[in-house]
């Protein structure tokens, strides 16, 4: 059994660990890992990733993970990380998020083999407690002074805002989810972002309390990039695991614009790839950056574990359309991603059912001044349709030219594109 807590702690996955003989006790024995994920939404974006893939190293090393989708917690929102408090959700819109975050989590786990993993939702042992049993059998044993200096419930108290007693009861809910897994599943270890600290070891006090035996606690950083924007966030939003939210094109441009100070650290955390190999890349960032292999390592990596290595190739491919590669294949979400930051401008259907003439479209698109500047772009060889040359200025656009019977994507050069749109 390899030692996964060295491999965590080298890749940079570790940043609280509640003992450090975990390390034996994880070389000694088999051992039942869990990570809770609270369903604020119908999937998870990157920063979920971090506690995803320290399950499945876990895994890798011969022990045995528990995924937990919070039915229950979901309906109560965890403060940690929280400047106010949450909207309450409906059990409704809980339920559907479940649903989609337990379909993300069964694409990084093996749910066979030897040691299999397990997805499992709280609320079907918390949404069976009445409040009287569960204050009685599991409030008795939470100390209220510490519950009060966690730093989730600090923060809040200091800043002003204050705390219900609906976000207040979150951690001693998670305290029990630990306690219970542990019961049941022989759970010794819960691990999750930093800002879990507080809930983790809530969770460690509660099943000692109880007479259980020594659990332990491990916690990632949570990353920011070396500019200090908070990882995984765009100013589009958060980069989600499924293409619904983020289109696979989207996601891989999410990585492959990794700065050159952060690739080598994510490399670590995100992918399998062994330590040496990654060490041969950093090498290969300081002696040839403008090559920017080790971003398109990672993008090629991080892709094909989320969306698969088909869409992962498709994702490579929709990437050199800028650079006048075919757009052929590409569906319409991924072709409106590639030129979403490129000039548009409308094209009425009835041209088209004309013969739209080329010179006409350079004028109207802005990419050439006159018919006379358009004649002469062409004759330079210069204007291209869809990545594809035109030769002469007597061209015409008609329907079997466009992409998806709606899009005209013009060229002037190497790099001055335009969008036409047929609506």
């Amino acid at each position: 059994m390899s030692n996964v807590i060295q491999t965590l702690r080298e890749r940079g996955f570790i940043e609280h660990i509640t003992d450090e003989s975990l390390e034996k006790v994880a070389s000694g024995e088999t051992l039942t890992v869990y990570a809770g994920f609270d369903p604020t939404a119908d999937s998870l974006h990157c920063g979920s990733l971090l506690p995803i893939l320290m399950l499945a190293h876990f895994q890798r090393a011969g022990h045995r993970p528990i995924a937990l989708a919070g039915g229950a917690t979901g309906l109560i929102g965890d403060p940690s990380g929280k400047k106010e408090e949450r909207t309450l959700m409906t059990p409704e819109q809980v339920q559907t998020n479940v649903e989609g975050i337990s379909r993300v989590l069964g694409k990084f786990l093996d749910f066979e083999g030897e040691q299999p993993a397990l997805l499992v939702n709280n609320y079907d042992w918390i949404g069976k407690f009445s409040f009287i049993e569960f204050i009685r059998d599991v409030g008795k044993h939470v100390r209220i002074t510490e519950m009060l200096a966690r730093d989730s419930v600090k923060s809040r108290m200091e800043g002003g805002v204050g705390l219900s007693f609906t976000e207040f009861s979150y951690q001693v809910l998670q305290a029990y989810d630990f306690h219970h897994l542990h019961s049941v599943e022989g759970c010794r270890v819960q691990v999750g972002g930093s800002d879990q600290w507080g809930n983790i070891t809530a969770g460690t006090d509660l099943i000692r309390r109880l007479g259980g035996e020594q659990c332990f606690g491990l916690v990632c950083p949570l990353l920011t990039t070396s500019s200090g924007q908070k990882f995984g966030k765009t100013e589009e939003g958060a980069v989600w695991l499924t293409a619904d939210r983020t289109s696979p094109y989207q996601f891989y441009q999410y990585w492959v614009r990794t700065e050159d100070a952060d690739v080598v650290r994510l490399l670590k955390l995100f992918t399998f790839l062994p330590l040496e190999e990654i060490g041969d890349l950093e090498k290969e960032v300081s002696e040839n950056p403008g090559a920017r292999n080790a971003q398109k390592k990672l993008a090629w990596e991080v892709t094909s574990l989320v969306h698969g290595e088909e869409a992962a190739q498709a994702a490579i491919n929709a990437s050199q359309a800028l650079f006048g590669g075919s757009l052929e294949g590409l569906d319409l979400q991924t072709l409106e991603d590639i030129f979403s930051e490129v000039p548009t401008f409308t094209i009425d259907p009835s041209k088209i059912e004309q013969g739209y003439p080329i010179l006409d479209a350079l004028v109207d698109s802005g990419l050439a001044s006159s018919k006379g500047d358009a004649r002469r772009a062409i004759k330079g060889g210069a204007i291209n349709l869809n990545n594809r040359r035109i030769e002469a200025d007597s061209f015409a656009i008609a329907k079997e030219h466009l992409l998806h019977d709606r899009l005209a994507v013009l060229r002037h050069g190497k790099k001055k594109y335009c969008l036409g749109r047929v609506e």
